[in-house]
């Protein structure tokens, strides 16, 4: 039997999110950033140095980022200044830049890594022709960032897609070319992905003067 919305509450039932941190995962400060840098090249870690450059860099959702083959980033032993990847959430190409970091450790991981052009750039351990697995990048985001002293329940895989996008927002307040970056079809949910508030939108109406 169900219970009426008047009924007082049973004290045995708790909220599914009782004691948990929910919302929007924060994105990383550039000194977050390079403390997990510091961290994976400490401990030699060359498959994790380079997906995380990558996912800063691509701002890709995590199950575009495992299912990147070596092609999409690699014309031969050259590594692309740009890449583009299809999106499996929307099926729209977003294209992105791999800046000098990325370059470095992407190209320093396939020398290990190794493989034909159509395999994929990080591999599933247990079946090593297919990807790594989305929730095995979960958790390796989830260890980086505690690693360096963060709350890993504030951050989560979303954290590594929003960094680079919040710092070219708040750099420049170009809400267009970050909904470009991000592959959104509408700016309303870019707006809602960066947490724009009207603080924001106060700020950039003060930057505009007619």
């Amino acid at each position: 039997m169900g219970h009426s919305d008047l009924d007082p509450p049973p004290r045995e039932r708790r909220a599914w999110n009782a004691g948990l941190i929910v919302g929007p995962k924060r994105p990383l400060k550039a000194r977050d950033v390079w403390a997990i840098r510091f961290f994976l090249d400490e401990h030699r870690r060359l498959r994790d140095r380079a997906l995380f450059d990558l996912a800063i860099d691509s701002k890709l959702r995590g199950c575009d980022i495992v299912k990147i083959r070596i092609c999409d980033l690699f014309a031969g032993d050259s590594i692309r200044d740009r890449a583009t990847v299809v999106q499996q959430k929307t099926g729209r190409p977003v294209q992105f830049e791999l800046m000098t970091n990325a370059r470095a450790s992407l190209s320093a991981w396939l020398e290990q890594r190794r493989g034909r052009a159509g395999d994929y750039l990080f591999p599933s351990r247990v079946d090593y022709t297919g990807h790594l697995s989305t929730r095995q990048y979960a958790r390796l985001v989830d260890e980086w960032v505690v690693a360096v002293g963060l709350n890993g329940a504030e951050y989560g895989t979303h954290s590594l897609r929003r960094t680079k996008a919040s710092m070219i927002y708040k750099a420049t307040g170009n809400l267009r070319a970050v909904q470009i970056l991000l592959g959104h079809s509408k700016i309303e949910n870019t707006v809602k992905y960066l947490g724009v508030d009207i603080d924001d939108a106060l700020i950039l109406a003060e930057r505009t003067e007619i």
